[in-house]
């Protein structure tokens, strides 16, 4: 796959559960369990620098300062066992240090006027990102919060540190779909407040097309199509992204046709295109010939042999 994200641009990568949407984003970090995965090839560029290639050291400044992630379940991304309060803390002084001795945790932790200073800030965040009593929220154990107060405190925790770039891993997929909405406008504004670069991860084409600048579609591993919310949304073409929108509620009633058949065998994907088993426009050369990702029209790219450029 190719992905692009220029500066203060969101893009969306979107598709079925299981296509390796969340493995890309922990790929990027280096933080895919090795093994079984391993990287074989590829870069990952932030700002000139090669993220699979520097040493952990440097990995963890990027990671701490530049680089934030807003985790997929706000259910089980908190530490149950410590206060909001102690989470975020320790998150701003330690964030980006690869290592941390118990003579440099007495040093931060008894510095009273270091804490007061960072306290200020969580505060601060917290009321930007409109949460109601911020010190009761502070003070209280996740188990205490409700799953859409948790995903604002992970959003907060996630700009506390002015990222540049933010990746977003489906954060409103655990809540309920009134609390999802208010965390995706929530989101959008920060995004543009703060001018940042986000990645949004999404089965969820709805939620793409109010987020997204630029969209990537990804099927079985890979990125089939790529351009802007609008071509992909009035001009698709790949006939998986077709089958996509087809698969959309309708306003006027009735579901989604959806599409025949189901997701490969990752140990043994079919040859040639991956999507051939399920098209309705497979010819046996689908079956050969895995396609060249093209420039079918300005800034929007396919990988089908429906277009062979």
């Amino acid at each position: 796959m190719n992905l692009t994200v220029d500066e203060g641009e969101t893009v969306v990568l979107a598709g079925e559960t299981g296509c390796g949407k969340s493995l890309t984003a922990k790929a990027i970090l280096r933080v895919i369990p090795i093994p079984p995965a391993r990287i074989v090839s590829g870069r990952a560029l932030f700002r000139g620098r090669d993220l699979l290639q520097i040493d952990e050291t440097e990995l963890q400044e990027i990671k701490g300062r530049e680089i934030a992630v807003i985790p997929q379940d706000p259910m089980t991304a908190l530490n149950p066992v410590y206060t909001v309060e102690d989470q975020m803390l320790t998150m701003m002084v330690w964030q980006g240090h690869e290592e941390v001795t118990a003579r440099d945790w007495l040093k931060l932790t008894l510095d009273r006027n270091l804490k007061k200073e960072l306290r200020k800030k969580t505060l601060d965040m917290l009321n930007s990102l409109r949460i109601p009593s911020p010190e009761l929220v502070l003070k209280r154990y996740p188990i205490e919060l409700s799953g859409g107060m948790r995903q604002r405190v992970l959003i907060a925790m996630a700009l506390l540190k002015g990222p540049r770039l933010l990746i977003a891993d489906e954060p409103g997929t655990a809540l309920d779909v009134t609390v999802q909405e208010k965390i995706i406008r929530l989101l959008k504004e920060r995004i543009r407040t703060e001018n940042l670069s986000t990645l949004y991860i999404t089965h969820d084409l709805g939620t793409a097309r109010k987020l997204a600048d630029r969209i990537a579609i990804m099927y079985a591993g890979r990125v089939i199509e790529f351009g802007s919310v609008t071509d992909v949304f009035n001009d698709p073409l790949h006939p998986y992204t077709v089958g996509l929108l087809r698969s959309l509620p309708k306003l006027r009633g009735g579901i989604g046709e959806g599409i025949p058949g189901m997701v490969p065998d990752y140990v043994n994907p079919p040859s040639g295109c991956r999507f051939h088993p399920r098209c309705e426009h497979g010819t046996p050369v689908c079956n050969q010939i895995r396609p060249e990702m093209v420039e079918a029209a300005s800034g929007h790219f396919v990988e089908c042999g429906l277009h062979p450029g």
